[in-house]
């Protein structure tokens, strides 16, 4: 009899986070994990072949074992540049800081 793992797979929109918890096969992927978890299906816009994912914050492929304990993220596409939003913000503070 296969040993059972169980992992989470967690999808962040902005105003909203689905975390599901689903209990698999050992050997199986973390594709496997994110369709058996439903994710997919309350979420109908998730990509698998564009999106990324990862398992706490490192990037994996879909093919990888999913391994007890995991958190399987599925991550969108950036709607800003990181390093422009940090520019603008260092902008602003300096702005405001000359105005006192």
């Amino acid at each position: 009899m296969a040993e059972r793992v169980r992992v989470q797979v967690c999808y962040a929109l902005p105003d909203a986070v689905s975390l599901l918890t689903v209990d698999l096969d050992e050997g199986q992927t973390l594709e496997q994990a994110i369709h058996a978890s439903g994710v997919l299906a309350r979420h109908p816009e998730i990509d698998l072949g564009t999106l990324k994912i990862g398992v706490f914050g490192k990037l994996r492929q879909l093919s990888d074992l999913a391994r007890a304990g995991d958190r399987i993220e599925i991550y969108r596409p950036l709607i800003a540049d990181p390093k422009d939003s940090r520019r603008r913000r260092a902008q602003h503070k300096s702005r405001a800081a000359g105005k006192n």
